[in-house]
């Protein structure tokens, strides 16, 4: 028979750390700290595996389930002194989710489980305070009927705010006991006018309620979307983790709160976190009260008159500082913890791998690593190559004037600029119509994942440093701005007000996420310098890597930037994009119209000296690092004349009759110019073309080297090979163009000529390719769109129709296919390789940069990966990984 339920507590359990695939995150740390005698409130966990089989067999559940979970609600029970439905031992319980990757906020829970209109009466005697007791059976109604009855939450929220407001009240801890009996009464009312039925008062049917809920909450819009944006399988699937209640909200001498044993926005080696007397944890995360710190020096740093923990309850502190060390150096890292004081007992609740800014990342990654807790190669591991990116953008200038209309809690750092939207389905909009924008909400909840995803950053009025805001947004990677609570935004009215201005839907403002500061208008940014923490991750990454990184790039910019962040050439110099400034392209449209030779040969020779010019500049920046120049390889329409005066003004350099020019426009359309009249083809049909390359080319090397001082070894690519005699008929224009040069110069340099491997035809004839190509690169953008034969600028209008419907896990234009493609590239490399041993292998597409394509490229066994300049930092950590995991 099947173990559905595994239990734990009293210092035992029958899991581990280890076991976070079967019992979700939350259930193998739960599982783990009891373990390691941590005080943890007994209880069980229904592992993913039941998720599996729930959705497999329409949302049933195996027969033996229900024995098992009365069997281990029996064990807590004992473990609590108490029993789950019984008024005279009553045993209360929460419903919690918990996938295997962390998910915040994305799916649902239940707290009070077990309270109906008999059992609060004996909460209240058993705790001596009837209050207590009514405020956490009101808190079980309200979100037991969101969570499993499908209420809106508010429903409540609204009858509590009229409550409130009749009573002249502030805050929920002003209500009596009797006034949470009349909330009661208002909160059952709603519910059996809504749904035709009263609340469920069997504690039994409360709890399998709340269990479906919790799987079925895998499901839901927010879930899927953060599955999406984080790349978590939807078949990992969720536990549910039941356990015994212990309460926050019994009075002065209880808490509840959430705590990093780091910084996660700095990094910083120091307890950070906030917390809540007489509150539950939703009370924290929700941002519904301003939480106070819990120690004396962020008290202090924030400005805050509110005592801190260590203050307030001085002995629950020390024990609760003590278990975060243990915990932080049981699992190496920086852990994110959920406490509960329930009448100075000090209770965990949660312990996991905490979210993390990637400048938080790299400081903690490298500090305990110098700490000597993890190794350096742990710690080049420890950083998620993608976020790197968070790093590469803009900073507010500090010299900017600054137009403050409000300041909130820095949450999560960096700047953005935006118009503002005050819903997540606006954002999303705009996003789409290419607009940046700046979500403002109250308060988020999980059901604005999606407009935080599309916006630029996060505004809050409320919430602290642990809101969903915060946390999900330092997960992005977005600024966030949390608690900014003298704006005031009205969403009927569509406005945000702020010290007596009025701001409507897309008018502009900065956040500022490293101060806390709300900015009007836009405001001047700076790129910010990398930390010493970013520079000892690169050297360890770099030091373990096997594959060399470089850069496409054309410009001298584009060149520089890439050499700033560590690239080690380029692999990729599209010269067709050397050619479209005005200058320029009217020669160009003079050579591409010109019906003879001569005529070609007369507007090649206006392109030479700028072409050298080029090539010159790209070799001297990268000081004898391998430069890849690709000839000529553009679709011919992106450079014929659209317009009148374009023929007019093309026709007068040429001294030719604009109907001449217009009719051999005509003549030069093509139907299909991705599959036209391009790459090797262009220099079959006009081989003065590839010779005016190649000649800038050498005559460059020539220049550049005795500039630099340092030898330049061009590698010459032709693209769009599918024959070898095509690559051995340009070949031969290559070689004559450089031989003739050299005997002029009177010198000698090295160069190569290789191909990019772009189409089926190429890849499943490599070896024959290799007798003629000294290397291949594996032009990975058009080898996806000739492999699938679809076009990469029109296939996002049903990609992601095939993404959703679990056709494809991924667009192949964003990670490489490694059945399709990939197996093309594999094939490729070994033939290549067969005939040619020394070949030299590089991928050159947009697949160069992404971190999961670096993975294969390390498994093919590729020399080099080149990508967009500000990816290379990311390519160089993402091959670092993949080498260390060989």
């Amino acid at each position: 028979m099947t173990k559905w339920v595994y239990s734990f507590g009293d210092g035992r359990a029958e899991g581990r750390a280890s076991d976070r695939n079967l019992l979700g995150g939350k259930g193998a740390n739960l599982a783990e700290m009891c373990s390691l005698g941590l005080p943890v409130p007994p209880g069980f966990t229904i592992t993913t595996e039941l998720c599996a089989h729930y959705y497999a067999n329409g949302r049933a559940y195996p027969p033996e389930l229900v024995a098992q979970v009365e069997e281990a609600l029996e064990d807590v029970g004992r473990i609590a002194g108490r029993r789950f439905g019984d008024p005279r031992r009553l045993l209360l319980v929460s419903v919690r989710s918990g996938a295997r990757a962390s998910m915040p906020g994305m799916m649902d829970t239940v707290l009070n489980l077990g309270l109906n209109d008999e059992t609060v009466e004996a909460l209240a005697a058993a705790s001596g305070d009837a209050r207590f007791a009514h405020d956490s059976y009101r808190r079980f109604i309200q979100m037991y009927s969101n969570v499993v009855l499908g209420l809106d939450h508010e429903v409540f929220e609204e009858i509590l705010a009229d409550e409130k407001g009749r009573l002249g009240y502030d805050v929920d801890t002003e209500f009596s006991a009797a006034d949470w009996l009349h909330v009661i009464a208002l909160y059952k009312e709603r519910v059996e006018s809504e749904l035709g039925e009263p609340f469920p008062q069997d504690p039994r049917k409360q709890l399998w309620g709340a269990i479906g809920a919790v799987f079925s909450s895998w499901m839901n819009p927010r879930a899927v979307t953060y599955r999406r944006l984080h790349d978590i399988p939807e078949e990992w699937g969720t536990a549910v983790n039941v356990q015994a209640m212990v309460f926050g909200n019994m009075g002065r001498t209880s808490a509840t709160g959430v705590a990093f044993t780091r910084n996660p926005s700095t990094g910083q080696k120091a307890l950070y976190g906030e917390f809540l007397v007489n509150a539950q944890g939703e009370d924290v995360v929700a941002g519904i009260r301003t939480p106070q710190s819990l120690t004396e020096a962020a008290r202090l740093e924030a400005g805050s008159d509110k005592p801190s923990l260590e203050k307030v309850m001085p002995e629950a502190f020390a024990a609760f500082v003590e278990i975060a060390g243990k915990l932080e150096a049981h699992y190496r890292d920086m852990q994110d913890l959920e406490f509960t004081i329930e009448r100075g007992k000090l209770w965990m609740l949660q312990t996991r791998a905490g979210k993390r800014t990637t400048r938080a990342a790299l400081k903690i990654a490298v500090d305990m690593a110098n700490e000597g807790l993890i190794l350096r190669e742990e710690a080049v591991c420890r950083i998620d190559p993608a976020s790197l990116d968070q790093l590469l953008h803009p900073t507010i200038d500090p010299d900017a004037a600054r137009d403050m209309i409000a300041t909130g809690l820095p949450a999560s750092p960096g700047a953005a600029t935006g118009g503002i939207v005050f819903s997540p389905d606006e954002a999303e909009e705009m996003k789409g119509r290419g607009e940046k924008v700046i979500l403002v909400r109250v308060e988020t909840s999980p059901e604005d994942i999606h407009g935080m995803h599309a916006a630029e950053g996060i505004l809050t009025t409320r919430g602290g440093m642990t809101s969903h805001a915060a946390v999900v947004a330092r997960g992005m990677g977005k600024p966030c701005v949390s608690g900014a609570g003298t704006l005031r935004v009205d969403y009927r009215a569509g406005t945000m007000t702020a010290l007596g201005r009025t701001f409507r839907k897309g008018d502009v403002v900065t956040i500022d996420g490293s101060s806390g500061q709300v900015l009007a208008g836009a405001v001047p940014m700076q790129q910010p310098a990398l930390s010493g923490d970013f520079s000892a991750i690169m050297e360890w990454a770099d030091a373990a890597r096997r594959m060399k990184v470089r850069a496409n790039a054309e410009t001298p910019a584009d060149a520089r930037t890439a050499r700033s962040f560590g690239a080690e050439g380029i692999g990729l110099c599209r010269t067709e994009h050397m050619f479209f400034d005005d200058e320029r392209i009217l020669a160009m449209r003079e050579m591409i119209l010109s019906d003879t030779e001569e005529e070609r040969r007369a507007a090649l020779a206006k392109l030479l000296p700028m072409q050298r010019a080029d090539f010159v500049e790209l070799f001297e920046i990268m000081a004898g690092l391998p430069v890849t120049i690709r000839l000529l390889d553009p679709p011919l329409h992106e450079f014929l004349p659209k317009t009148e005066e374009e023929i007019g003004e093309v026709a007068a350099a040429m001294g030719v009759e604009p109907e001449r020019l217009r009719q051999r426009t005509e003549a030069l359309h093509e139907f299909n110019p991705m599959l036209g009249h391009r790459g090797c083809r262009l220099a079959v049909s006009y081989p003065e073309i590839a010779e005016m390359q190649a000649r800038a080319v050498f005559e460059a090397a020539i220049e550049a080297a005795g500039s630099t001082g340092a030898p330049v070894v061009p590698e010459i690519m032709v693209p769009l090979v599918g024959m070898a005699s095509e690559l051995s008929f340009v070949k031969g224009l290559i070689e004559g163009v450089a031989k003739a040069v050299l005997e002029e110069a009177g010198v000698k340099i090295d160069y190569l000529v290789g191909t990019m491997i772009e189409l089926p035809r190429a890849a499943l004839n490599a070896g024959e390719i290799a007798r003629e190509a000294e290397f291949f690169s594996f032009g990975t953008n058009d080898l996806t769109q000739t492999t699938f034969g679809i076009s990469r600028d029109d296939a996002a209008s049903f990609l992601e129709v095939y993404r959703k419907k679990g056709i494809i896990e991924q667009d192949p234009f964003v990670s490489i296919d490694i059945e399709g493609v990939g197996a093309l590239v594999r094939l490729a490399a070994e033939n290549g390789r067969a005939k040619r041993a020394a070949m030299k292998l590089g991928i050159c597409g947009e697949h160069g940069g992404d971190p999961a394509s670096i993975s294969f490229c390390e498994e093919v066994g590729l020399d080099y990966v080149s990508c967009s300049p500000f990816r290379v930092p990311i390519a160089r950590l993402a091959a670092a990984q993949a080498a260390c995991r060989r």
